[in-house]
């Protein structure tokens, strides 16, 4: 398996993946139009023709036999184009020595803090190929990327994690909250919010906030909560130093969760190496390997093992990565246990 930037020739595939997702990733709806506008833009982002702002690095997951299995990405910036809307969960207090009250309130504040951060987005895997190596390597490949082309991306790095929601789609948060403003169903907002109509969120979202006693038990019960889908990615973000620090989404209550760029585990730990083709033997742990380039990146997941500065890999690994003995490579252990 390798990750690589998307190309036009995927959007078959694209749509394919789209359509299965389901409610939830609105950074990957099922229609083609605007998922072929959203390639083109990722094609100039590798190329370096984007501004930091309207960057949409978009990278497919592609087995040997050169099917796209998967998809991920980084933007460059959020909101600095369009507002960025989340809800900071906080705490307002009402109190009367008088009447011997004394409660605090969790309360939504509308807020749009994270703008400029860089983001991780549109992570979606096959059924199929959940196994292996395979989702490590789709969701872990964009902080080498980010390490090695540090000045593209923010100082903070965010994740929107996909909240709770019934079989049927129906969120709870949504049913007691946003329903209320915006007179659709939830997945009619989460797609016109992926297909780019976001006008509407700042002519319709109450601006006041929004105590959370108001809500349904249902409701206030699954704030900063993900979906069992998601835990997984919310554990291995964890495992690379991403934290929740209170602001959630604002159409199903699902985490944002950040961490600083230069201190994630696989930024901070990634080091540049000169490729060695040979044996790295049995023991030898997984590493996560980047070739350095932009436009023709190709990043995968193998054994390696470090000696003298090299990182040695086998034939097989090397040709994944269309370098030879003597190219320099990015490389970090899959995981902080190695």
């Amino acid at each position: 398996m390798i990750v690589r930037p998307v190309r036009s020739t995927d959007l078959p595939a694209l749509l394919q993946l789209a359509r299965s997702t389901g409610a939830g990733l609105t950074t990957l709806p099922a229609n083609e139009e605007r998922l072929a506008h959203r390639v083109g833009w990722a094609e100039k982002a590798f190329r370096g023709e984007a501004s930091r702002a309207d960057a949409d690095y978009l990278f497919v997951l592609e087995n040997d036999e050169g099917d796209v299995v998967g998809i991920s990405a980084v933007a460059g910036a959020v909101g600095l184009r369009e507002p960025w809307y989340n809800y900071r969960l906080g705490l307002t207090v009402s109190a009367s020595r008088e009447l011997e009250i004394h409660r605090q309130i969790p309360t939504l504040f509308l807020a749009n803090d994270l703008t400029g951060n860089s983001e991780l987005c549109s992570l979606f895997l096959r059924d199929d190929q959940r196994s292996g190596l395979n989702g490590r390597l789709l969701s872990k490949a964009r902080f080498l990327f980010i390490a090695e082309f540090r000045e593209l991306f923010g100082d903070k790095v965010i994740a929107e994690m996909r909240g709770m929601s019934d079989e049927r789609g129906r969120s709870p948060f949504w049913e007691s909250l946003g329903r209320h403003f915006f007179k659709m169903e939830f997945s009619q907002a989460d797609y016109l919010t992926g297909v780019g109509n976001k006008a509407f969120l700042a002519e319709l979202m109450p601006k006041f906030p929004l105590y959370t006693c108001f809500l349904s038990e249902d409701a206030r019960n699954i704030i900063g909560r993900v979906h069992p889908d998601t835990e997984p990615a919310l554990a291995m973000l964890k495992g690379e130093g991403f934290r929740y620090q209170g602001y959630v989404d604002i159409f199903d209550a699902g985490p944002a969760i950040e961490a600083e760029t230069a201190k994630i585990r696989a930024v901070q730990n990634s080091q540049v190496l000169v490729l060695a083709i040979g044996t790295p033997g049995d023991d030898a742990p997984q590493f996560l390997i980047h070739n350095r380039k932009r436009e023709d990146c190709r990043i995968t997941a193998a054994t390696g093992r470090l000696a003298a500065g090299t990182l040695v890999v086998d034939g097989q690994t090397a040709k994944r990565l269309q370098l030879s003995a003597g190219h320099a490579v990015r490389a970090v252990a899959v995981s902080a246990r190695g």
